[in-house]
């Protein structure tokens, strides 16, 4: 019996060290996937950084505050860019108030802005004018908003979302690109840790395989 408690006793051990493990070395095919063909980036000697998101995911939402922060560590180091992905008809608006946003330089002020109106405030933002109602309410002239919204820069953004996420074979977000190479996320991230993690759990440690990719995405270009 006491040989039988002992034994018990390392396995609920090893049970706790798997449970806190994280990808300290990931591998491609398990924590992270390698493209067939990598595509091309424009940052020179820097690490392009790609996030496919959308913002009426619950999880982009719930990861863009640790993926905030983690940008901000990065700093100089990489060019963090974001793709707002299309979905159906009812994303449309705000695909287009994110590329507005955008084209307007008001996107640092206002992203966070827009997930919480969606996910605290449960605005819809489906239609043209829900949209334009939220940006008058929010300090932006409506006009100005309204006519750079339906401008041919914003409508040439939108397609190009729908380009890149076939070319990057996007099915699911969040999701990370790095460099035009490698691709994760915080499902991805954590397809060989055998433990059961919060969803907070899983997003640190996509942040950690983000480090180990961009690190070895700035050695390949040296």
């Amino acid at each position: 019996m006491k040989m039988l408690r002992l034994f018990a006793a390392s396995l609920l051990l090893c049970f706790a060290a798997t449970a806190s493990a994280s990808p300290s070395e990931p591998k491609s095919g398990v924590e992270y996937l390698t493209l067939a063909q990598a595509l091309p980036t424009d940052t020179g000697g820097k690490v392009e950084v790609i996030e496919f998101f959308a913002y009426y995911c619950p999880h982009c939402n719930a990861f863009e505050p640790l993926l905030q922060e983690w940008v901000k560590r990065q700093g100089a180091n990489i060019v963090f860019k974001r793709v707002h992905v299309p979905y159906n008809s009812s994303v449309l608006p705000q695909q287009r108030l994110f590329y507005t946003l955008e084209a307007m330089g008001l996107l640092e002020k206002y992203h966070q802005q827009v997930f919480d109106a969606m996910h605290q405030q449960r605005l819809r933002l489906g239609s043209d004018e829900e949209v334009f109602d939220w940006a008058a309410r929010n300090g932006i002239d409506r006009a100005r908003f309204a006519d750079v919204y339906r401008s041919f820069g914003v409508t040439a953004h939108v397609r190009r979302a729908g380009t890149m996420m076939s070319d990057y074979h996007i099915q699911f977000w969040p999701n990370l690109v790095i460099d035009g190479k490698y691709q994760t996320s915080p499902s991805q991230a954590n397809e060989g840790n055998p433990a059961r993690l919060s969803e907070t759990e899983q997003q640190k440690n996509a942040l950690k395989v983000m480090d180990f990719l961009v690190a070895k995405a700035k050695a390949e270009k040296k």
